[in-house]
């Protein structure tokens, strides 16, 4: 109950579906909520899997352009695509060129996940300890 200035008294119910809604929200902070808990985990399982997502992203990126490159520097080595160099050799040469830089980008695709996944890892550790201290308590 409220009053305002004419110290009239206003009464406020809610409906049942606000009820829900302000009961999920109490809920989110009353500490020993085996609810709160369940979101806890939640949460750590988010943050696990967040580690790995650049990563992927960038190692998939790097591999598949590394994959058309090579692909590309194979057309222009084994096919008459070359042809329009004017010299079968040089488009040999240049095919083979352009495929060891796609193959030097698909080798680069996994240590770069690596790389990645390690620095993410790095940079969450400390919220997935409080997590999971809080929730082996």
């Amino acid at each position: 109950m409220e009053r305002n200035e004419n110290n009239e008294v206003f009464s406020y119910s809610y409906s049942a579906k606000e009820q829900e809604e302000i009961k999920k929200i109490r809920k989110k902070y009353i500490t020993n909520d085996p609810q709160r808990q369940e979101d806890k985990m939640e949460r750590l399982r988010i943050l696990d899997a967040s580690t790995t997502k650049k990563g992927t992203i960038a190692s998939l990126v790097i591999g598949i352009i590394g994959a058309l490159i090579l692909g590309t520097g194979m057309s222009l080595a084994m096919t008459d695509i070359g042809s329009f160099l004017g010299n079968d050799t040089l488009a040999l040469i240049i095919g083979i060129l352009i495929g060891v830089l796609g193959i030097i980008l698909v080798a680069l695709a996994y240590p770069l996940y690596n790389l990645i996944t390690a620095k993410e890892r790095k940079r969450i550790a400390p919220e997935i300890l409080r997590l999971s201290d809080e929730l082996m308590k």
